[in-house]
């Protein structure tokens, strides 16, 4: 059992005469715990541990049964530290800056006769960014948390504490209370919103002038992803006022694209999961949200934005968080096209010996060869874009800009989402210092202990989010298993490969294990480029990017784990 500072999240069962809080999520000892009219037997519970030896622990929430999903992913987040609620005073101190309106003296640039809109998942709640765009001037507006969250204040050290929002299926672990996150600081529609705006002109993809400024804006329209991909289809009208400057957005964001690629960008698709829920809390279905060129309009857009933002930083020495991506060794870069050529992918000639700045430019082409070869084939996207992935160093911030290779840029920093990320509101401040909106630089001294927090809280947030979509996807296949049958057979593909067996994404979005050992009628050994499992009696393979066909065998939804086995022939050995 385990827990944050809230308290120890487990089952509560039944011992003898005595009732027990026993471990969920991992082996441990159980904890006698004092009788509550709330609680039932088989409800999952935060309790507060009995301050003596012979004290029992304290009911301190009902969280609900393990086998509904809202409940289940609530105590997870518990169990992994997540708080889950504001101490009282900061929730306080938000409404109070909430209620204060803002201002704090600086001046403002009305914007509210300048059409604006908003691009965001259909679910998003919080609005961190809005667009206004004429031909060629973009306008990126930001929410203006900084106004609301003075440095040193209650909430501002809570932020800085949670270092970011946790986004989970379902729910979410706000970095800041929701009077600021989805009230004040949100970009909503119809509403006077404070705001710090990015103003670009540009001549196709390269920005000629940069302006940066507090301002007040008032969106027209709340647009969402799959709304915007419909209007571009055609299915949708391009309806005013908005129509005009999202025509003229789409443009700038279209040679931004280009211009990427052209310079060595690396070309990454990635599909996140969208659960939804019954009223009673029960997972009924996902979809993967793929990046769709709505998607891509508001990506460029804001990094030409973050771009603008450390570039000026940079020049003008202002204390500051950039995003870091290093270039990757040349080593893991070789690696990489040795796995790839191994799986019959086309892959750029390496230079001998590979400079670090070469490295960068041949794993940029082998996404591209990658993406060209998975249009082609028709399968194998996944596994394919996680060697790639695994090539590259991991981003993180910095006081000192090195450059973020990734994108290929010289100076990059995360100013978009200050609603969501401690470092963007670090450099909003830093922003408005250096143009004179009345923020005082950030302090120097502390900037390397910050970003270093601010990077194990986000590496800790990843974490969290992609086993709570795994304890999600566990649970929505159970209930698919009961519906339609439990040995039924599922189409899939290899995304990855160890000595112990294959990792198989399967059906809609599923992922689970197949071992070797159940791959009966052979001995399976791990080819040296780590791409290929190969049977040594049959001849057989398993690689990476492969079609399968599996049956699951067991589904472990508090973990997050498919063990998966193979169908049988007619001769009794595995189709693989």
């Amino acid at each position: 059992m385990s827990g944050g500072p809230a308290g120890l999240v487990g089952e509560l069962v039944k011992r003898g005469r005595y009732l027990t809080v026993a471990p969920f999520f991992a082996p441990g000892r159980g904890v006698p715990v004092e009788s509550s009219r709330e609680a039932r037997v088989g409800d999952l519970v935060l309790v507060r541990p009995g301050r003596g030896p012979k004290q029992r622990a304290k009911v301190l929430r009902v969280l609900g049964r393990p086998d509904n999903a809202r409940a289940l992913i609530e105590a997870f987040m518990l169990d992994r530290g997540l708080p889950r609620r504001f101490d009282p005073a900061v929730e306080r101190a938000a409404r109070e800056a909430r209620d204060a309106g803002g201002e704090a003296g600086a001046s403002r640039r009305d914007l509210r006769d300048l059409t604006t809109f908003t691009i965001d998942p259909v679910t998003a709640k919080d609005f961190d960014d809005a667009i206004s765009a004429d031909g060629s001037r973009i306008w990126v507006h930001i929410a203006d948390v900084g106004a609301f969250v003075r440095p040193g204040s209650l909430v501002d050290r809570e932020a800085a504490r949670r270092g970011t929002s946790v986004y989970v299926p379902g729910a979410v672990e706000p970095m800041l209370p929701e009077a600021l996150s989805n009230d004040a600081c949100s970009l909503r529609p119809n509403q006077d919103r404070l705001a710090v705006t990015v103003e670009m002109d540009f001549d196709g993809a390269r920005v000629t002038r940069a302006a940066f400024y507090r301002s007040v804006i008032r969106s027209d329209e709340r647009l969402d992803y799959d709304r915007v991909d419909r209007v571009f289809a055609g299915a949708e009208p391009w309806a005013q006022p908005w129509g005009e400057p999202l025509r003229a957005a789409r443009a700038v964001a279209a040679a931004l694209q280009a211009a990427r690629e052209r310079h060595g960008a690396l070309a990454v698709e990635s599909a996140e999961p969208d659960f939804a829920f019954d009223p009673r809390g029960n997972v009924t279905g996902a979809e993967r949200s793929v990046q769709t060129e709505s998607h891509r309009l508001i990506e460029h857009l804001m990094i030409a934005a973050n771009e603008q933002v450390a570039t000026l930083l940079e020049q003008r020495h202002v204390p500051a968080l950039y995003r870091v991506h290093e270039r990757p060794e040349p080593l893991r870069v070789q690696r990489l096209v040795d796995q790839l050529a191994s799986l019959s992918v086309p892959t750029p000639p390496v230079p001998e010996p590979m400079s670090p700045s070469q490295a960068a430019e041949i794993v940029a082409e082998c996404s591209h060869r990658v993406d060209e070869h998975v249009r082609r084939v028709g399968h194998g996207r996944q596994g394919l874009t996680s060697l790639v992935l695994r090539a590259l160093k991991q981003a993180y911030y910095s006081p000192r800009n090195l450059g973020h290779a990734g994108l290929s840029s010289a100076a990059y920093c995360h100013f978009t989402s200050p609603i969501r990320r401690y470092p963007d509101l670090v450099c909003h401040r830093a922003l408005l210092s250096a143009v004179g909106g009345g923020e005082e630089a950030p302090n120097a001294s502390k900037l390397p202990s910050v970003a270093e927090w601010s990077s194990a809280r986000e590496r800790d947030a990843m974490d969290v989010e992609r086993t709570a979509d795994d304890i999600a996807r566990c649970l929505l296949l159970e209930r698919e298993l009961f519906e339609n049958g439990f040995d039924r057979e599922f189409a899939g593909e290899v995304t990855g490969v160890i000595g112990a067996g294959a990792f198989v994404a399967f059906g809609d979005g599923y992922e689970g294990m197949l071992p070797v050992r159940r791959l009966r009628g052979d001995w399976w050994e791990l080819n040296e480029p780590g791409t290929i499992l190969e049977g040594t009696r049959s001849g057989g393979s398993l690689r990476v990017g492969d079609e399968v066909a599996v049956r699951v065998e067991r589904v472990d939804s508090p973990r997050g784990r498919v063990d998966l086995g193979p169908l049988e022939d007619e001769f009794g050995s595995a189709t693989v």
